[in-house]
């Protein structure tokens, strides 16, 4: 049985069994900053599980793409070194929503391994939570389980939380027995729960969400209690194909074979290769996931994560003789061989395989760069060992790692302190671990969840401005409260409203509350969504506020309709960008706000002038073509199957919301828009740029802001036209021929004062003093800058062979100094200290090399004092 065949048996299995199939989510895990990346199955329904977010189904199954790497899940070191660790893996899994409990959990499972799958009964070992009786009386019961394969395990093992609060309960592990060749030699003997050294594999964990954790750690039972199940994917491969390691399912291994041609190598070859061909296949499988999901490599965060994946695998592959560009090459294979689950991997392909050739050039540039400063460091040191700081260092800032600085070591006659070493990864684990906490950010105030419990906010405002709502809560510092005072700052919550509140790009809307008698209370400085379903309007009390008020709610319209313009021109844009570069532009963010659009796009070249008058063009000639903007509710596969795009940052239920130009644009949005394109009324770009690599900004205004813009710009050309004397048409004309006079008269003053200087030059020769066979010169000099006396000096300096110069000059009420002394006097003689001096006693600062050196002054009244006494110190010294 294939890969593919086993992950869709799965899903058939459960959809034949009343589970909605929902899609795999993205691995940058939306609104939720608890996470570094997708690590679970149950990411993508927490909100679900936590009663934040109710859907219409209560069943579901998915094969979820994970990743496993920094933060609090860390697999990365392991990589490649055992049989079933992994950066990406996809984890197939079943879901109930307060519908089905333990007993169809344990059913399910036991028939789809059993039945299904057809795996031999007398191999599966269970586990259970020390304490729950009725999973190990289900197991006997519903699956004819023996008790003597059921096992009783402490918290550690079979008890599943959420976090520190929240839904949590116990878990059932099943197991099984690989046989007496997947154990470690000596080890043959033991038996579950013993490990065996790797012969007995976990497959499948089945969690039982019965229970909500409060901040005491007192435990309640949930009125709904859920069902969360993972089994990965890659491992119930290996048991299924008859393979000890994940790596040789043909999930994996046709990407160590490919591997292996781009090496020059064959697996099998030493314990060595194999382990660099498997750290390959894994780490390309994270790459081509990560970068097509949107993260880049970067100095922080993911995409400091990605790098540090991607710089593993080039390491890696150095060690065994490869250092020409190959990673690019496996993550397009990676995404052929992934085709049948994951054909939208071919739409990013070249994207991905440019970015990753851009980091194997980076990565060996700075190989060098850490090559020399291993070497630069050993020489400072007075031992044979290298300090374990200064090898993280190396290990860390510039990806030279461990293994590579012991055969450089070795080479050279040194040893790394390991110890010292593994004390510092451990350190940064551990900053790791604490920067993606995500703790405060990642909790939801209780009141907010409170109030979603008692209604969700409806939401009027795809077709009104204004609508009477009623209060039903009143928050202070995120504390329920019966009432706001006036002139007070807080948050009020409406039955129903047409405030559009910050999602997807979109900025929340401001306005006005009223009362019945048409008095304005309060003022709505801004609107977002406290959780799913549940619309808080930040506020400026002028009146008193209670609860159960009835208000009319009016948003202020022309910051609105200048967003909607802005919002659908959006739409506008990524469509002329992929008509104009190609379709691998993707948005990577976007801000959708009144006076302006910004729009982030995956795109690895500057726009030429050329490219965005084109984009502009095909903006506009839909604005004037007026064309009808449509909105429809469908499916989410339905959706994508008519070519709709899904928007960066958004979060999409099964039902979506898609926004169509006909013939030029269709989108999953849950935004607001014009009703015709014609209302955006123009669209200009004002600034293209860079923002990362592989990632291009374009920044852009639309309606009253780009009239008012052109207005300017239009004032602007009229008075230069004006203050040049010439048409409007001429004026670029005109300029041009203005810089080339200006030009030619700079080089012509520049002759002019090379000119002067050198004419100087033979009175200030004539000026120098002569002691002990060594000419000497302190001069003010007028008529010069900088540059010139530089000029000046050099000049004089290599035509007497050995001698001081200390120059100066005034202008402006400033004073310019510069110092020139031949090689042979700088050990008694040196020009920066010289130039220190004479600064001081201008009253500014300067200094430079032994040999030449430059400063400056603000008091041009003490300069004939100065250089006097620097003329006789110079004298003096020699």
């Amino acid at each position: 049985m294939t890969g593919n065949e086993i992950r869709q048996r799965f899903l058939d299995f459960f959809q034949a069994r009343g589970h909605r199939l929902v899609r795999s989510s993205s691995l940058l895990p939306l609104n939720d900053p608890t996470l570094l990346f997708t690590n679970a199955g149950m990411n993508q329904f927490k909100e679900v599980f936590q009663g934040l977010e109710t859907r219409d189904y209560k069943r579901a199954t998915s094969s979820q793409k994970c990743v496993r790497a920094g933060g609090k899940h860390n697999d990365l070191e392991n990589v490649g070194y055992t049989r079933r660790h992994h950066t990406f893996f996809e984890m197939l899994g079943n879901f109930s929503f307060g519908d089905y409990f333990k007993a169809d959990a344990i059913r399910f499972a036991w028939d789809l391994l059993t039945k299904e799958y057809g795996l031999p009964a007398d191999k599966l070992y269970i586990t259970v939570f020390r304490e729950d009786d009725e999973a190990e009386r289900l197991w006997q019961e519903v699956a004819g389980v023996p008790k003597s394969r059921i096992f009783r395990m402490d918290e550690a093992d079979n008890f599943w939380q959420m976090g520190d609060t929240g839904p949590c309960g116990p878990c059932s592990e099943i197991h099984y027995d690989l046989g007496l060749e997947a154990a470690e030699p000596g080890r043959e003997h033991e038996q579950f729960p013993l490990d065996g050294g790797g012969r007995f594999v976990e497959i499948w964990n089945l969690v039982f969400m019965q229970f909500n954790r409060d901040s005491s750690g007192a435990m309640t039972p949930l009125p709904h209690p859920s069902i969360d199940t993972g089994m990965g994917l890659e491992r119930i491969a290996a048991v299924l194909q008859g393979k000890l390691t994940n790596y040789e399912t043909d999930l994996i291994f046709p990407i160590i074979e490919r591997a292996g041609e781009l090496f020059g190598t064959t697996y099998g070859t030493s314990e060595r290769i194999d382990t660099v061909l498997r750290i390959n296949a894994d780490h390309a499988r994270a790459t081509a996931f990560l970068i097509h999901d949107g993260v880049l490599p970067s100095n922080e965060g993911r995409g400091y994560v990605l790098r540090k994946i991607m710089r593993r695998a080039m390491r890696n592959a150095r060690l065994i003789g490869k250092q020409e560009p190959y990673l690019y090459q496996l993550t397009g294979f990676v995404a052929e061989l992934m085709r049948p689950a994951y054909p939208e991997l071919m739409e990013s392909v070249q994207r991905v395989a440019r970015i990753v050739k851009d980091e194997e050039h980076r990565y060996a540039t700075t190989f060098l760069v850490a090559e020399k400063v291993f070497s630069d460091e050993l020489a400072k040191l007075t031992d044979k060992v290298v300090p374990g700081p200064l090898s993280f260092t190396l290990y860390d800032r510039y990806g030279l790692a461990l293994d590579e600085q012991e055969e450089m070591a070795r080479e050279r006659g040194f040893e790394i302190d390991r110890e010292a070493f593994e004390s510092e990864m451990q350190h940064q684990r551990e900053r790791a671990r604490a920067s993606w906490k995500g703790g405060e950010k990642g909790a939801i105030a209780p009141a907010y969840q409170q109030l979603l419990e008692k209604g969700r906010t409806k939401f009027l405002g795809y077709n009104e401005l204004q609508a009477t709502s009623r209060v039903t809560g009143l928050l202070l510092n995120q504390q329920l409260v019966d009432n706001l005072g006036p002139h007070t700052e807080g948050e009020v919550v409406l039955d129903q409203t047409p405030f559009y509140a910050e999602t997807g790009g979109q900025v929340g809307d401001r306005g006005s509350l009223y009362d019945a008698s048409g008095e304005q209370v309060a003022v709505v400085l801004d609107t977002y969504p406290a959780v799913p379903g549940l619309t808080v309007h930040k506020v400026r009390t002028l009146q008193p506020l209670h609860m159960g008020d009835e208000l009319r709610a009016e948003v202020a319209e022309p910051e609105r309709l200048s967003t909607e313009r802005n919002h659908t021109a959006t739409h506008l844009l990524q469509a002329a960008l992929r008509q104009v570069l190609g379709p691998h532009v993707k948005q990577a963010g976007s801000v959708v706000e009144p006076p302006r659009l910004r729009f982030d796009f995956s795109h690895y070249a500057p726009l030429d002038p050329a490219e965005i008058t084109e984009i502009e063009r095909l903006v506009n000639q839909q604005i004037l073509r007026n064309t009808e903007v449509s909105t429809n509710i469908m499916p989410i596969d339905q959706a994508v199957a008519t070519g709709a795009m899904a928007l960066f940052g958004e979060k999409y239920g099964e039902e979506v919301r898609v926004v169509s130009i006909p013939d030029f644009s269709k989108e999953l949005c849950g935004g607001t828009h014009v009703s015709r394109t014609g209302d955006i009324g123009v669209f200009k770009v004002t600034a293209e740029s860079s923002i990362a690599a592989g990632v291009r900004r374009i920044e852009a205004v639309t309606g009253d802001v780009a009239v008012s813009q052109y207005q300017q710009t239009s004032d602007a050309v009229h008075r230069l036209s004006q203050m040049l004397r010439v048409a409007e048409p001429e004026l670029v004309e005109q300029v041009d021929r203005l810089l080339a006079e200006k030009r030619q008269q700079d080089r012509q003053i520049e002759a002019l004062k090379t000119k002067i200087a050198n004419s100087v030059a033979g009175d200030l020769e004539a000026q120098s003093k002569v002691k002990n066979g060594v000419r000497y010169l302190t001069a003010q000099v007028e008529g010069l800058d900088r540059q010139q006396m530089r000029t000046l000096a050099d000049n004089l300096r290599n035509k007497w062979k050995s001698g001081v110069i200390v120059l100066a000059s005034t202008e402006d009420g400033a004073v310019s100094i510069v110092s020139a002394v031949t090689k042979d006097l700088t050990q008694k003689i040196q020009a920066g200290k010289l130039v220190g001096a004479l600064a001081l006693a201008v009253g500014g600062k300067g200094g430079g090399r032994p040999d030449m050196a430059e400063g400056g002054g603000k008091d041009p009244s003490a300069l004939p004092q100065a250089l006097a006494g620097i003329a006789a110190e110079v004298e003096g010294k020699l």
